[in-house]
């Protein structure tokens, strides 16, 4: 993990609250400059077409804001790439999101300006690792609502089968399973069409 991504943007509360920029921090306390003392290749904006741009060659975002601004961008951030999506807590950003502690905000770790280069690096590490474990999580999530899914309309199609033939649940699934292997047809697929059919002629009568 060499190149990263910042995002930093100021906000109207930060202008309100009369919170100074990033720039305009102690120089050793901004993303930027510690992580590229520290070896990094950084890349910073508060464009969203130009992050857009730039997901393509990161390793990892750094979301220099306020947690629920970070729980936007990473949200739109991830529609484009699956990376690591850490939050930078700086006086600035923390003073900011005590009122959405309590939100579900995608990111896979925290970096603050007291890091050490080696507490920089392992938390990048760690968040990584958190990121991927996050992806398999919700892959597995949706293979498990696909098949979820499935069972629906397959148990619908041998509900039907049943009342129009007056046949058994396990003599249905049996007429489902010949009739897509007949027609090279996923078991489902048969069963959608079944039901759809099914519902068609009942709404015609």
């Amino acid at each position: 993990m060499r190149s990263l991504l910042v995002i930093d943007q100021r906000t109207a509360n930060e202008v309100a609250a009369a919170v100074p920029l990033p720039d305009q921090l102690s120089k050793k306390q901004t993303p930027k400059y510690l992580l590229e003392c520290y070896g990094y290749q950084v890349l910073r904006t508060a464009d969203e077409k130009k992050a857009v741009l730039h997901m393509g060659s990161t390793d990892a975002v750094i979301l220099h804001l306020p947690l629920n601004e970070a729980k936007q961008w990473g949200t739109r951030l991830l529609k484009q790439k699956t990376v690591p999506m850490l939050w930078w807590c700086s006086a600035a950003t923390a003073s900011l999101s005590a009122a959405f502690c309590e939100d579900d905000v995608p990111v896979d770790g925290i970096l603050t300006p007291s890091m050490s280069e080696q507490e920089l690096h392992w938390a990048l590490h760690f968040g990584s690792k958190q990121c991927f474990e996050r992806l398999q999580w919700m892959n597995e999530r949706k293979q498990l609502e696909e098949r979820l899914e499935e069972r629906k309309w397959i148990d619908m199609a041998k509900g039907i089968l049943c009342k129009i033939k007056n046949i058994s649940e396990a003599e249905a699934y049996d007429v489902l399973r010949k009739q897509a292997m007949n027609e090279r047809k996923r078991m489902v697929d048969v069963a959608t069409s079944i039901v759809k059919v099914y519902q068609i002629l009942q709404d015609q009568k």
